[in-house]
């Protein structure tokens, strides 16, 4: 846009380009550009769209496969042993959110793989972070202000999960609802037990709901939030829900890969809260009552004693004695 000497007129600013604005010193133009991309109406905008483009994809890719690659101990040795094994379990990480959500809505759950270019974008990012020659395309996505951009990314997608599965099961009951969009934000890992069997390991005590992470939990109460929006019981519109919990999530998921803490910024609130409505195991009940119930098991009690024999037997004894003695 040009200027003519004369102020610049508003009438001319479009909403949806790019707005500049000339102010004229010592006769030099101090260009100062605002983009509509650091708007919060355009944030919000794009958290509540459909798509968030191929590339919001491809950084949730790598973020996912690479959580798969360094999950466990083995996990390269595993791609050259068994590639397909390996593929199918980064293909889980990927899409196990929506092979999960489609299994309870009774959906087929090779749907999603129908998307063609999203399952090849997830084999080629698999393939790259597995097969780079030097593992350059690994060191890459590990440096860790690279990797910060990636798990921002991957929170905001997982809010747009939540959303979207507690929007998809709006007219099934609350509790639908709740399992939709949790399946949806937890992704594989309340899959990790059907995973691990996939490479050949069997770890019941590691199952995700008895001891849950923070994106399981986070993703709970996040559905728990959202259901309670759509259902008209909490006074907040969505547009702000999503912004302020995607901010919450990208703030705590980014600060514990940063300084590589797995504490659960929940853990004070529960701590407080858990007592109060589902009271506290006490260690010495509760060891005293295992003592007590162990002890009246394991304790064997001693044997009667025989009953006194009478002066008779006695006699009778020390005379067979004898008679033995001189035979």
């Amino acid at each position: 846009m040009k200027s003519h000497g004369g102020p610049v007129s508003y009438d001319h600013v479009s909403f949806l380009d790019n707005i500049w604005y000339v102010f004229r010193f010592h006769r030099i133009h101090v260009c100062i550009l605002f983009y509509d991309h650091f708007s919060l109406a355009f944030l919000l905008e794009k958290m509540q769209g459909k798509s968030l483009g191929g590339y919001w994809s491809f950084c949730v890719f790598v973020e996912c496969v690479f959580s798969f690659g360094i999950c466990f101990t083995g996990a390269v040795e595993m791609s050259r042993r068994s590639p397909f094994a390996s593929w199918l379990c980064a293909m889980l990480h990927c899409f196990g959110s929506y092979i999960l959500a489609d299994l309870l809505l009774g959906e087929s759950p090779l749907h999603y793989f129908s998307n063609n270019s999203s399952v090849v974008l997830a084999t080629a990012v698999w393939y790259l972070i597995f097969f780079c020659p030097m593992d350059l395309f690994y060191k890459c996505v590990s440096f860790l202000p690279l990797k910060l951009v990636f798990v921002a990314m991957k929170e905001v997608v997982r809010v747009r999960k939540i959303v979207a599965g507690v929007h998809h099961a709006h007219h099934h009951g609350w509790f639908v609802m709740m399992a939709t969009g949790w399946v949806k934000g937890s992704g594989v890992a309340l899959m990790s037990n059907f995973e691990q069997l996939l490479r050949g390991v069997w770890k019941p005590e590691t199952n995700e709901i008895l001891h849950m992470s923070f994106p399981t939990k986070a993703s709970l109460y996040g559905t728990l939030l959202f259901t309670l929006q759509q259902t008209r019981w909490l006074p907040i519109s969505e547009a702000n829900l999503i912004f302020f919990f995607t901010m919450f999530m990208i703030v705590c998921k980014v600060f514990m890969t940063a300084t590589h803490s797995h504490a659960s910024p929940f853990a004070p609130v529960e701590d407080f809260i858990c007592p109060v409505f589902f009271g506290s195991v006490s260690s010495g009940h509760t060891s005293h009552h295992h003592d007590q119930h162990g002890a009246s098991h394991d304790v064997s009690h001693p044997p009667p004693p025989p009953p006194a024999k009478s002066k008779e037997e006695l006699n009778e004894g020390t005379r067979k004695r004898k008679a033995k003695k001189a035979e």
